[in-house]
């Protein structure tokens, strides 16, 4: 693919391009990554678009990207200095990008797929404990429209393992509540059935019968959760209402609406659902990428042994 080594020290465009927006955003709101971290991201990936070639906010046709040209974009950063950790972030930025497009059927094949960052430790997902999902989920009032609303998103979110985005798409034809089940759209368009716990179920019931019609939706708006206009609602709205209710249940963090995904998975493990089982709700195609929970249901069981077995310490 052509491309063009960009002059040193050139800042970055101010805008994205339409794909480079869309893996930013859901950066922010399905990976609940950093303000700091999605800027290094935007700005990795921008400076990859002008190494192709592109100037942003245009983009490069990024289904003609070959292995050779991120390894070439990467020598190139090895040639003007640039410090090791800064170029395998920048490995780190183009992998996930690619990944993000390949999982959305935006492009056709992942030229990243074989390039292998340094090893380094894998960091655990963020969960929250049972204790603080209860204080959480009862901190959204049943006396108003939007309370009601609010309950069934978090319930939903934690009951069924949802992703933001499946949760923003969910339509009406996508619950099944005499089979007691919903029926997820994933990513790549994939679906899955995920079962209808007896609360979400509640929660959700009481949501369409008493509050969505106060959210005043167009007649043929086939959504289940509204914004103020009727308009299906956004994931930074989503992101915004959960970051409220944990200040409001005093948590000592604001959790992104991917903890709730981690704590669903992770409180069934610990009571000794099958991990194929987990793996099947959440929608991962390999079995690796669910078998992180095992890991971090290690790290509990070993804290509690060092603080509880008479012989754990010395």
């Amino acid at each position: 693919m052509a491309r063009r080594n960009s002059p040193p020290g050139r800042p970055p465009a101010p805008q994205a391009g339409p794909e480079l927006g869309a893996f930013i955003g859901y950066l922010a709101y399905e990976r609940g990554l950093s303000p700091r971290t999605r800027e290094a991201y935007r700005t990795d990936l921008l400076a990859f678009a002008r190494y192709l070639g592109a100037e942003p906010p245009a983009e490069p046709a990024w289904d003609c990207v070959s292995q050779a040209d991120i390894l070439g974009f990467l020598s190139d950063a090895k040639v003007r200095g640039q410090k090791e950790r800064t170029r395998a972030r920048r490995l780190a930025a183009i992998r996930a990008f690619f990944g993000y497009l390949r999982a959305e059927d935006r492009i056709a094949h992942n030229p990243s797929t074989t390039l292998q960052p340094p090893r380094k430790a894998r960091t655990l997902p963020h969960v929250l404990t049972e204790a603080e999902m209860v204080r959480l989920l009862e901190i959204p009032a049943d006396s108003t429209p939007e309370g009601l609303r609010d309950r069934a998103i978090l319930e939903l979110l934690y009951g069924c393992g949802l992703r933001v985005s499946e949760l923003a798409g969910l339509t009406m034809e996508q619950l099944h509540f005499d089979e007691a089940f919903v029926r997820v759209r994933g990513k790549g368009n994939k679906t899955r059935i995920v079962p209808l716990g007896s609360r979400a179920e509640s929660a959700l019931r009481r949501y369409l019968t008493h509050a969505r019609a106060a959210f005043a939706p167009a007649e043929a708006e086939a959504h289940v959760f509204l914004g103020a206009r009727g308009a299906p609602i956004a994931r930074q709205v989503v992101w915004r209402l959960l970051k409220a209710h944990c200040e409001a249940a005093g948590l000592p963090h604001a959790a992104s609406p991917h903890w709730l995904r981690h704590s669903f998975a992770t409180h069934l493990l610990e009571h000794d659902a099958p991990i194929r089982a987990i793996q099947e709700m959440l929608g991962h195609a390999d079995i690796a990428t669910t078998q992180v929970y095992t890991h971090l249901d290690a790290a509990r069981l070993s804290q509690t042994v060092r603080r509880c077995h008479p012989r754990a310490t010395p």
